[in-house]
Protein backbone atom coordinates (compact mmCIF):
# COMPACT_ATOMS: atom_id res chain seq x y z
CA UNK A 1 0.00 0.00 0.00
CA UNK A 2 2.66 1.99 1.03
CA UNK A 3 4.53 1.85 -2.20
CA UNK A 4 1.49 2.31 -4.43
CA UNK A 5 0.91 5.21 -2.36
CA UNK A 6 4.17 6.94 -3.43
CA UNK A 7 3.90 5.54 -6.93
CA UNK A 8 0.53 7.71 -7.09
CA UNK A 9 2.19 10.70 -5.47
CA UNK A 10 5.29 10.48 -7.92
CA UNK A 11 3.04 10.33 -10.90
CA UNK A 12 0.92 13.30 -9.41
CA UNK A 13 3.32 15.17 -8.53
CA UNK A 14 4.91 14.92 -12.06
CA UNK A 15 1.59 15.32 -13.74
CA UNK A 16 1.22 19.38 -12.49
CA UNK A 17 5.07 19.53 -13.43
CA UNK A 18 3.94 18.99 -16.67
CA UNK A 19 0.76 20.87 -16.72
CA UNK A 20 3.18 23.92 -15.08
CA UNK A 21 5.45 23.49 -17.75
CA UNK A 22 3.32 23.37 -21.07
CA UNK A 23 1.21 26.08 -19.39
CA UNK A 24 4.74 28.57 -19.00
CA UNK A 25 5.31 27.43 -22.61
CA UNK A 26 2.06 28.90 -23.55
CA UNK A 27 2.05 32.18 -21.61
CA UNK A 28 5.87 32.62 -22.93
CA UNK A 29 4.14 31.82 -26.42
CA UNK A 30 1.35 34.04 -26.25
CA UNK A 31 3.52 36.81 -24.41
CA UNK A 32 5.97 36.70 -27.73
CA UNK A 33 3.34 37.36 -30.33
CA UNK A 34 1.73 41.12 -30.01
CA UNK A 35 -1.59 40.84 -30.06
CA UNK A 36 -3.26 44.18 -31.94
CA UNK A 37 -6.48 45.63 -32.49
CA UNK A 38 -7.08 48.02 -34.75
CA UNK A 39 -10.36 50.24 -34.67
CA UNK A 40 -10.34 52.01 -38.08
CA UNK A 41 -11.41 52.00 -41.24
CA UNK A 42 -9.13 52.49 -44.95
CA UNK A 43 -6.90 55.22 -43.65
CA UNK A 44 -6.08 52.08 -41.15
CA UNK A 45 -6.17 49.66 -43.74
CA UNK A 46 -3.32 51.52 -45.54
CA UNK A 47 -1.13 51.81 -42.66
CA UNK A 48 -0.98 48.53 -41.90
CA UNK A 49 -1.08 46.93 -45.31
CA UNK A 50 2.53 45.76 -45.49
CA UNK A 51 3.04 45.54 -41.50
CA UNK A 52 2.44 41.59 -41.19
CA UNK A 53 5.45 41.62 -43.97
CA UNK A 54 7.25 43.82 -41.76
CA UNK A 55 7.23 42.29 -38.85
CA UNK A 56 7.65 38.27 -40.22
CA UNK A 57 11.14 39.45 -41.54
CA UNK A 58 12.32 40.79 -38.43
CA UNK A 59 11.24 37.84 -36.58
CA UNK A 60 8.44 39.72 -35.01
CA UNK A 61 4.92 37.96 -34.07
CA UNK A 62 2.04 39.68 -34.80
CA UNK A 63 -2.08 39.03 -34.43
CA UNK A 64 -3.88 41.61 -35.99
CA UNK A 65 -7.61 41.96 -34.82
CA UNK A 66 -9.70 44.85 -36.64
CA UNK A 67 -13.19 46.68 -36.44
CA UNK A 68 -12.69 48.45 -39.31
CA UNK A 69 -15.27 50.25 -41.83
CA UNK A 70 -14.45 52.74 -44.67
CA UNK A 71 -15.21 56.50 -44.03
CA UNK A 72 -16.06 55.52 -40.64
CA UNK A 73 -15.26 58.80 -37.45
CA UNK A 74 -15.25 57.70 -33.64
CA UNK A 75 -18.89 58.79 -33.58
CA UNK A 76 -20.16 55.91 -35.98
CA UNK A 77 -17.66 53.51 -34.29
CA UNK A 78 -19.64 54.08 -30.80
CA UNK A 79 -22.79 54.33 -32.34
CA UNK A 80 -22.62 50.87 -32.82
CA UNK A 81 -21.60 49.90 -29.40
CA UNK A 82 -25.09 51.78 -28.13
CA UNK A 83 -26.88 49.39 -30.81
CA UNK A 84 -25.48 46.26 -29.79
CA UNK A 85 -25.60 47.23 -25.93
CA UNK A 86 -29.18 48.01 -25.90
CA UNK A 87 -30.28 45.32 -28.34
CA UNK A 88 -27.71 42.30 -29.14
CA UNK A 89 -29.68 40.95 -31.68
CA UNK A 90 -29.87 44.60 -33.89
CA UNK A 91 -27.56 43.83 -37.05
CA UNK A 92 -26.76 47.37 -37.04
CA UNK A 93 -24.89 46.98 -33.89
CA UNK A 94 -23.03 43.76 -35.36
CA UNK A 95 -21.50 45.79 -38.85
CA UNK A 96 -17.83 44.37 -39.02
CA UNK A 97 -18.76 41.22 -41.43
CA UNK A 98 -22.29 40.28 -38.81
CA UNK A 99 -19.90 40.62 -35.51
CA UNK A 100 -20.31 43.41 -32.87
CA UNK A 101 -16.90 45.67 -31.66
CA UNK A 102 -17.61 43.67 -27.77
CA UNK A 103 -17.36 40.27 -30.22
CA UNK A 104 -14.15 41.32 -31.48
CA UNK A 105 -12.37 42.48 -28.38
CA UNK A 106 -13.65 39.42 -26.52
CA UNK A 107 -11.55 37.05 -28.89
CA UNK A 108 -8.55 36.70 -26.58
CA UNK A 109 -6.33 39.39 -24.87
CA UNK A 110 -4.93 42.52 -26.66
CA UNK A 111 -2.01 43.94 -26.36
CA UNK A 112 -2.21 47.50 -28.08
CA UNK A 113 -5.64 48.65 -29.30
CA UNK A 114 -5.88 51.79 -31.95
CA UNK A 115 -7.91 54.23 -32.38
CA UNK A 116 -8.28 57.14 -35.28
CA UNK A 117 -10.64 59.98 -36.61
CA UNK A 118 -12.03 59.91 -39.76
CA UNK A 119 -9.38 61.76 -42.20
CA UNK A 120 -12.71 63.91 -43.04
CA UNK A 121 -13.03 65.25 -39.66
CA UNK A 122 -9.63 64.90 -38.47
CA UNK A 123 -9.21 68.82 -38.32
CA UNK A 124 -12.14 69.60 -36.11
CA UNK A 125 -10.79 68.27 -32.42
CA UNK A 126 -14.92 68.82 -31.46
CA UNK A 127 -15.48 65.94 -33.36
CA UNK A 128 -13.89 63.87 -31.51
CA UNK A 129 -15.80 63.99 -28.12
CA UNK A 130 -17.16 62.23 -26.32
CA UNK A 131 -16.98 59.44 -29.00
CA UNK A 132 -13.06 59.03 -28.10
CA UNK A 133 -13.54 58.65 -24.20
CA UNK A 134 -16.61 56.34 -24.26
CA UNK A 135 -14.73 54.28 -26.82
CA UNK A 136 -11.41 53.72 -24.71
CA UNK A 137 -13.72 53.21 -21.51
CA UNK A 138 -15.28 50.28 -23.21
CA UNK A 139 -12.37 49.27 -24.17
CA UNK A 140 -10.95 49.44 -20.86
CA UNK A 141 -13.59 47.83 -19.84
CA UNK A 142 -13.23 44.67 -22.10
CA UNK A 143 -9.45 44.67 -22.12
CA UNK A 144 -8.06 46.38 -18.99
CA UNK A 145 -4.58 45.50 -19.47
CA UNK A 146 -4.82 46.68 -23.29
CA UNK A 147 -2.15 49.70 -24.09
CA UNK A 148 -4.41 52.78 -26.31
CA UNK A 149 -2.84 53.81 -29.73
CA UNK A 150 -3.47 57.02 -31.72
CA UNK A 151 -3.31 56.60 -35.50
CA UNK A 152 -2.45 60.39 -36.65
CA UNK A 153 -3.84 60.02 -40.40
CA UNK A 154 -2.80 62.21 -42.70
CA UNK A 155 -3.72 65.26 -45.03
CA UNK A 156 -5.49 64.65 -48.71
CA UNK A 157 -2.18 65.46 -51.07
CA UNK A 158 -1.56 69.28 -52.39
CA UNK A 159 -3.50 69.30 -55.44
CA UNK A 160 -6.99 67.90 -53.60
CA UNK A 161 -9.77 69.56 -55.16
CA UNK A 162 -11.10 69.79 -51.71
CA UNK A 163 -9.80 69.26 -47.78
CA UNK A 164 -11.33 68.31 -44.17
CA UNK A 165 -13.50 70.29 -42.13
CA UNK A 166 -11.52 71.97 -39.49
CA UNK A 167 -14.40 73.40 -37.72
CA UNK A 168 -18.46 73.66 -38.15
CA UNK A 169 -19.06 74.40 -42.13
CA UNK A 170 -15.34 75.51 -42.22
CA UNK A 171 -13.01 73.53 -44.34
CA UNK A 172 -9.55 73.71 -44.30
CA UNK A 173 -7.69 75.87 -47.31
CA UNK A 174 -4.97 73.64 -48.22
CA UNK A 175 -2.71 70.10 -46.95
CA UNK A 176 -0.66 72.34 -44.80
CA UNK A 177 -3.49 73.88 -42.80
CA UNK A 178 -5.52 70.05 -42.80
CA UNK A 179 -2.11 68.81 -41.29
CA UNK A 180 -1.49 71.30 -38.85
CA UNK A 181 -5.20 71.57 -37.54
CA UNK A 182 -5.83 67.56 -37.89
CA UNK A 183 -1.89 67.45 -35.68
CA UNK A 184 -3.16 69.76 -33.25
CA UNK A 185 -6.51 67.52 -32.81
CA UNK A 186 -4.67 64.42 -32.70
CA UNK A 187 -2.44 65.71 -29.95
CA UNK A 188 -4.89 67.23 -27.60
CA UNK A 189 -6.72 63.71 -27.56
CA UNK A 190 -3.62 61.84 -26.95
CA UNK A 191 -3.01 64.40 -23.62
CA UNK A 192 -6.81 63.45 -22.70
CA UNK A 193 -6.22 59.75 -22.96
CA UNK A 194 -2.75 59.86 -21.59
CA UNK A 195 -1.81 57.88 -25.12
CA UNK A 196 0.83 57.36 -27.48
CA UNK A 197 0.62 58.47 -31.27
CA UNK A 198 1.35 56.85 -34.51
CA UNK A 199 2.51 59.91 -36.32
CA UNK A 200 1.81 58.14 -40.30
CA UNK A 201 0.47 61.92 -40.52
CA UNK A 202 3.43 63.86 -39.73
CA UNK A 203 5.44 61.62 -41.74
CA UNK A 204 3.42 62.15 -44.73
CA UNK A 205 3.61 65.94 -44.31
CA UNK A 206 7.61 65.37 -44.49
CA UNK A 207 7.39 63.78 -47.23
CA UNK A 208 4.78 66.01 -48.91
CA UNK A 209 6.81 69.10 -47.80
CA UNK A 210 10.58 67.56 -48.53
CA UNK A 211 12.27 70.03 -51.18
CA UNK A 212 14.02 67.24 -53.31
CA UNK A 213 11.51 64.44 -52.93
CA UNK A 214 8.22 66.15 -52.27
CA UNK A 215 5.63 65.60 -54.50
CA UNK A 216 5.11 68.08 -57.04
CA UNK A 217 1.88 68.46 -59.53
CA UNK A 218 2.84 67.74 -63.36
CA UNK A 219 1.92 71.19 -64.98
CA UNK A 220 2.36 70.19 -68.48
CA UNK A 221 0.01 67.40 -68.71
CA UNK A 222 -3.61 67.88 -70.40
CA UNK A 223 -6.23 67.25 -67.85
CA UNK A 224 -8.70 68.15 -70.48
CA UNK A 225 -7.79 66.27 -73.07
CA UNK A 226 -6.61 63.26 -71.42
CA UNK A 227 -6.35 59.41 -73.31
CA UNK A 228 -5.85 56.53 -71.62
CA UNK A 229 -3.66 54.82 -70.25
CA UNK A 230 -1.44 58.86 -70.22
CA UNK A 231 -1.00 59.78 -66.76
CA UNK A 232 0.40 63.15 -65.41
CA UNK A 233 3.71 62.62 -63.57
CA UNK A 234 3.38 61.56 -59.89
CA UNK A 235 6.88 60.69 -59.31
CA UNK A 236 7.69 60.40 -55.31
CA UNK A 237 4.16 61.00 -54.33
CA UNK A 238 2.57 58.69 -51.43
CA UNK A 239 -1.21 59.18 -52.44
CA UNK A 240 -3.05 57.48 -54.74
CA UNK A 241 -3.70 60.22 -57.19
CA UNK A 242 -4.45 60.16 -60.63
CA UNK A 243 -5.72 56.28 -62.27
CA UNK A 244 -7.37 55.26 -65.37
CA UNK A 245 -11.05 53.91 -63.96
CA UNK A 246 -11.39 51.89 -67.42
CA UNK A 247 -12.29 55.28 -69.43
CA UNK A 248 -12.39 57.91 -67.37
CA UNK A 249 -9.15 59.69 -65.64
CA UNK A 250 -10.28 59.21 -61.72
CA UNK A 251 -8.55 61.15 -59.05
CA UNK A 252 -7.97 59.93 -55.28
CA UNK A 253 -5.83 62.50 -53.73
CA UNK A 254 -6.71 61.02 -50.10
CA UNK A 255 -5.91 57.00 -49.56
CA UNK A 256 -2.14 55.74 -49.43
CA UNK A 257 -0.74 53.98 -52.89
CA UNK A 258 2.06 51.71 -51.75
CA UNK A 259 4.89 54.16 -51.34
CA UNK A 260 2.33 56.01 -48.34
CA UNK A 261 1.51 52.28 -46.93
CA UNK A 262 5.05 51.60 -47.03
CA UNK A 263 5.85 54.74 -44.99
CA UNK A 264 2.88 54.40 -42.54
CA UNK A 265 3.71 50.57 -42.08
CA UNK A 266 6.97 51.89 -41.45
CA UNK A 267 6.11 54.03 -38.43
CA UNK A 268 3.91 51.76 -37.22
CA UNK A 269 6.79 48.83 -36.86
CA UNK A 270 9.10 50.97 -35.51
CA UNK A 271 6.66 52.73 -32.75
CA UNK A 272 4.80 48.93 -31.92
CA UNK A 273 8.43 46.75 -31.70
CA UNK A 274 10.22 49.94 -30.85
CA UNK A 275 12.77 49.13 -33.20
CA UNK A 276 14.22 51.65 -35.92
CA UNK A 277 13.01 51.03 -39.62
CA UNK A 278 16.11 51.39 -41.17
CA UNK A 279 16.45 47.81 -40.01
CA UNK A 280 13.44 46.77 -42.06
CA UNK A 281 14.83 45.30 -45.86
CA UNK A 282 11.27 44.55 -46.86
CA UNK A 283 9.50 46.82 -49.41
CA UNK A 284 6.73 46.47 -52.18
CA UNK A 285 8.13 45.95 -55.69
CA UNK A 286 6.58 49.11 -57.21
CA UNK A 287 8.50 51.26 -55.00
CA UNK A 288 12.27 51.74 -55.81
CA UNK A 289 14.91 51.36 -53.57
CA UNK A 290 16.56 54.76 -54.01
CA UNK A 291 12.91 56.27 -52.40
CA UNK A 292 12.29 53.09 -50.17
CA UNK A 293 15.58 54.97 -48.59
CA UNK A 294 14.08 58.30 -48.37
CA UNK A 295 11.27 57.19 -47.32
CA UNK A 296 12.91 54.97 -44.33
CA UNK A 297 14.88 57.77 -43.29
CA UNK A 298 11.92 60.22 -42.58
CA UNK A 299 9.90 57.41 -40.64
CA UNK A 300 13.25 56.41 -38.57
CA UNK A 301 13.55 59.99 -38.20
CA UNK A 302 9.65 60.38 -36.47
CA UNK A 303 9.97 57.11 -34.76
CA UNK A 304 12.86 58.12 -32.70
CA UNK A 305 11.36 61.70 -31.96
CA UNK A 306 8.32 59.52 -30.59
CA UNK A 307 10.36 57.98 -28.03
Amino acid sequence: MKRLFFLNFKVGRLLILLLALSLNAFSQADHDTLRLFVIGNSFSQNSTTFLPQMAKERGEKLTIGRAELGGHSLEQHWDYVEKFEKDSTDVKGRPYAGKSLKTLLSNGTWDIVTIQQYSYLSGDSASYNPYAQKLVAYIKKLQPRAQIVIHQTWAYRADAKKFGSVGKGQLAKNQQEMWEKSREAYHRLANQLNAKILPVGDAFEKMATDKKYGYKKDTSFDFEHAVAPNLPDQTNSVNIGYFWNKQELAFDPNHANDAGKYLGGLIWYGILFKESPKKVKFKPESVSGDFAKVIKNIADHLVNDSK
